[in-house]
């Protein structure tokens, strides 16, 4: 069976979070790069990382990668790629482009170059002068690094992020990609007791929930490749049957989400049902403060304000004061904090035992970790890893979905 090269896209220090994602669905052969892991899959496999990655951006595949030092060899190089392999005679294929570090950096000429090489290329192969481009739609991308041109075609549509029970976000919304990745680099387990007091529109928590549950994140929503004529829909029926078949009833510790703001509670629990998950989180309103607590062995996972997103750097520093106050009598706890601001730790008195440089959207932000001790005859990692919680599909033996040559 012919195998395609898939590219997993993620934002800048996710990358290990998302080959580890890939490992254990079973895709093995990767290789990673900034902002990218690049693997060997086939149809089935489109369908799986679609549906179960959390905290990748989106699914591409791979077409083809060739010098390209100027327009002309752009142009050829394009050509010579097995466009028919994944465009039907029909399909509507809209080209975007981005150039870093290139020798070509006319980003609009390169979207023409590639969309004339790739109808030139499927004229010779349907004998066609023209496409009406009113089928299935197949968006091209085009990526120029240091005059190596990437020829992809996203398979996802909507960002990954996009799970589906989101409407609203608060003022300084967290991608949900980004929450899961917090999540999954945490010492947290469903069996541990997990406390956001940030929890804004709730995305940290519903995620954990969503992890603790195995729920495949994309299991509600659609994804652009699903109208592909080479990807069978027995196909996608597969990967979510599969997907079904492995999801938990519920969680054996309620996860508590605490916010000031009684509006993004309102919110919060509006997308927890939405998601599936109302009945694994306890929503209240509380002030940071106000957090006391007799349980041991928790973790506290939360985005509070930077100063730069939402108020100024005083206000967001008198709560990071405020949170050393909650949080210094949970001395069994690890804490879990995502920050922009340069003097958290300072404001927070305490120093982190190990930090991740990591990035809300464009906003370069520092993961400070601060490790608790572990819990008696609880679970043991090591140092290097972090949990990826729940059992999603290892790689069978899949049904032959090699996509043909399409006329």
């Amino acid at each position: 069976m012919d195998r395609i090269e898939l590219i997993a896209t993620a934002a800048f220090g996710l990358e290990a979070v998302v080959s580890r994602e890939l490992a254990q669905l079973g895709y093995n052969e990767q290789t990673v790069e900034d902002g990218r892991v690049a693997f060997m899959g086939d149809a089935l496999a489109i369908c799986r990382t679609n549906l179960w990655l959390r905290s990748a951006e989106r699914i591409l595949v791979k077409v083809g990668a060739f010098p390209a030092r100027d327009f002309g060899e752009l142009f050829d190089n394009s050509v010579a790629l097995p466009w028919d392999r994944y465009l039907p005679v029909d399909a509507k294929f809209p080209v975007s482009g981005k150039s870093v570090r290139s020798m070509i950096t006319a980003v609009p000429s390169v979207q023409g170059v590639t969309k004339k090489s790739i109808a030139e290329s499927l004229k010779r192969t349907h004998q066609r002068y023209w496409f009406q481009e009113n089928g299935p739609e197949f968006p091209i991308e085009v990526s120029l690094l240091r005059d190596t041109a990437t020829m992809s075609i996203d398979t996802t549509g909507d960002g990954l992020h996009k799970r589906g029970y989101r409407e609203f976000a608060g003022p300084a919304p967290l991608k949900e990609t980004l929450a899961a990745a917090l999540v999954q680099l945490s010492y947290w387990h469903p069996e541990r007791t997990l406390w956001d007091p940030f929890c804004g529109s709730g995305t940290i928590p519903i995620e954990a929930a969503l992890i603790g549950r195995n729920r495949a994140p994309g299991i509600a929503r659609n994804f652009l490749s699903e109208t592909w004529p080479w990807i069978p829909r027995e196909v996608w029926k597969q990967a979510r049957d599969e997907a079904r078949d492995l999801e938990k009833p519920g969680l054996q510790a309620q996860i508590q989400a605490t916010d000031i703001n009684g509006k993004a509670i309102t919110m919060a629990k509006k997308a927890a049902r939405d998601a599936g998950v109302p009945g694994d989180i306890n929503f209240r309103e509380m002030d940071v403060l106000e957090l006391k607590t007799s349980r041991e062995y928790g973790v506290i996972i939360c985005n509070p304000p930077y100063g730069e997103r939402m108020g100024d750097h005083e206000s967001a520093e008198a709560i990071y004061d405020d949170m050393h106050d909650a949080f210094e009598p949970l001395k069994t706890w690890s804490i879990y904090v995502l920050t922009s601001h340069p003097g958290f730790e300072r404001c927070f008195r305490r120093r982190d035992d190990r930090r991740r440089k990591l990035y809300n959207g464009r906003i370069e932000c520092t993961y400070h970790q601060f490790h608790g001790p572990r819990p008696p005859g609880g679970f043991v990692f090591e140092d290097d890893e972090r949990p990826i919680v729940g059992q999603p599909p290892a790689v069978q033996c899949e049904p032959d979905t090699e996509p043909p040559a399409l006329s």
